[in-house]
């Protein structure tokens, strides 16, 4: 993927949380299980997302995370930059510190225009959007939520 793996893991565990029946929540253990995230670096990522505002997290027994808006109003963009993924960057893609279109790199106007597709597709890509994509996700989003 294009992005550091920090920012994949939050989109796979906000992605499996948009996937909920509405009013439920899940556990750092049960996302970490579900997205083939490691346990510590789920219940980071996941304070993270509360911290910005994503996450409703409730501690205690019968507590866990859950969407704090509906998944329509949440944005790759808003996920990324929740955990400090900048996909606008001006580093230069052929290691040559800083570049532009005034002094351009040989891979300037590939790297551009790729930084330019991410950036739309975060911009444009809701939590909304993925689960209407991947409706078969719910059945096995609800198996892994029932207890053992």
């Amino acid at each position: 993927m294009l992005v550091s793996q920090t920012a994949e893991y939050a989109l796979r565990a906000m992605v499996f949380l948009a996937g909920l029946p509405a009013g439920a929540a899940a556990t750092s253990r049960q996302v970490s299980k579900a997205t083939a995230i490691p346990p510590t670096y789920a219940a980071k990522v996941l304070r993270r997302m509360v911290a910005h505002g994503l996450l409703i997290g409730q501690k205690g027994h019968g507590g866990g995370f859950q969407l704090a808006r509906p998944a329509a109003r949440i944005r790759f963009q808003d996920i990324l930059e929740a955990v400090d993924e900048n996909v606008v960057t001006d580093r230069c893609a052929f290691g040559l510190g800083r570049c532009n279109t005034r002094r351009p790199c040989p891979l300037h106007e590939s790297a551009s225009s790729l930084r330019e597709s991410v950036l739309a597709w975060a911009r444009s890509t809701t939590l909304a959007d993925v689960q209407r994509r991947t409706p078969a996700r719910r059945q096995a989003t609800a198996q892994i939520l029932r207890p053992a």
